[in-house]
């Protein structure tokens, strides 16, 4: 039995794990989320685990969101510090692992099946070698997936703290924008939750934007980007179609500078829980527009396939397959 996590920093997911067959995905036994900021810390989570799930487990592997080095992690969007020795003794001295979130979900690409993914770009019918992860969700997380010839070695990367880079005017606007209060403005500062938070504000402050009293109570009273996105999808305001078409675009700008530096012949994968909500925006021309304007190497990234992960458990499954590696 394994006990897999995905910590992020909205939500902190959990999920029991029979391990399964080399090359496939582990079977779900139970599993259980936890609202991240509502916790001091995952020690804590994992006791209210043990209390609630009868299950005795043999190992764990927990994907967290920022770097791990030497099985130690400060949480990149939450004020935790995780320690891969404490995780074990919280589980009664079993084995216990750290991995990054995107590397996890590297490896949940690995063992999933076609129902898994929406294709936004079917790529060359030949199509393998190295791929990659880019994911946006509360933050902006990227990871590469090593292909020897026969199977895939996922592996971390934090390549959604880069420099944001515009390629346009309005993007020199924003980046001006943004520079004014951010000491450094990443990916992430656009490419995330918060990030199209950024975006609407950015369009309501330099464009005199409208913002209507409706959607002031929507965004105050939950998920403020999910707000922001709905409203832009079902066409109820301008302003948050603005928004969410140029967050589409820079997803797509993005993505094609991810594929370029991993070389990702054998695909580029979107990950994260923002994706598959505005999956009618990924389909539509703007986030290939996006995604394919490299100049001399388009026709190198029109060859590579394109896909949304629409299974929401991929970094625990892939946390999961991790552990049944490790010895």
């Amino acid at each position: 039995m394994i006990l897999a996590g995905d910590i992020g920093g909205t939500n902190s997911r959990f999920a029991y794990f029979e391990a399964g067959a080399a090359q496939a995905q582990p079977r779900l036994v139970a599993e259980h989320t936890f609202a991240s900021g509502e916790h001091t810390g995952i020690e804590h989570m994992l006791h209210l685990l043990e209390a609630k799930f009868p299950h005795v487990i043999d190992r764990a592997c927990l994907a967290i969101a920022g770097p791990i080095r030497n099985q130690r992690c400060e949480a990149t969007n939450l004020p935790w510090s995780v320690d891969g020795s404490e995780v074990s003794k919280a589980l009664g001295g079993k084995p216990a692992w750290l991995m990054n979130d995107l590397e996890a979900s590297a490896y949940g690409v690995t063992v999933m099946n076609a129902e898994d993914f929406a294709v936004l770009n079917p790529g060359a019918p030949d199509a393998r070698g190295t791929a990659c992860v880019v994911a946006a969700g509360t933050g902006l997380g990227e990871a590469g997936m090593f292909w020897d010839g026969k199977r895939f070695h996922p592996f971390a990367g934090e390549g959604g703290h880069t420099s944001f880079a515009p390629i346009s005017k309005l993007q020199i606007e924003l980046l001006q924008y943004l520079n004014r209060q951010h000491q450094h403005v990443s990916w992430e500062r656009v490419l995330s939750g918060p990030g199209l938070m950024n975006l609407y504000h950015f369009f309501r402050d330099t464009r005199g934007g409208e913002e209507p009293e409706w959607l002031r109570r929507e965004m105050n009273s939950g998920d403020p980007a999910a707000a922001i996105s709905r409203a832009a999808l079902e066409g109820r305001s301008e302003l948050c179609e603005q928004a969410l078409d140029l967050f589409v675009a820079l997803y797509g700008q993005e993505a094609g500078n991810a594929a370029l530096k991993y070389l990702a012949t054998g695909g580029v994968y979107l990950g994260g829980g923002i994706a598959p909500k505005i999956l009618p925006k990924l389909s539509g021309p703007g986030f290939m527009g996006g995604f394919l304007a490299k100049g001399r190497m388009r026709q190198l990234l029109e060859a590579m396939p394109v896909r949304v992960i629409l299974n929401e458990r991929a970094g625990l499954i892939g946390a999961a397959v991790r552990s049944m590696q490790l010895q």
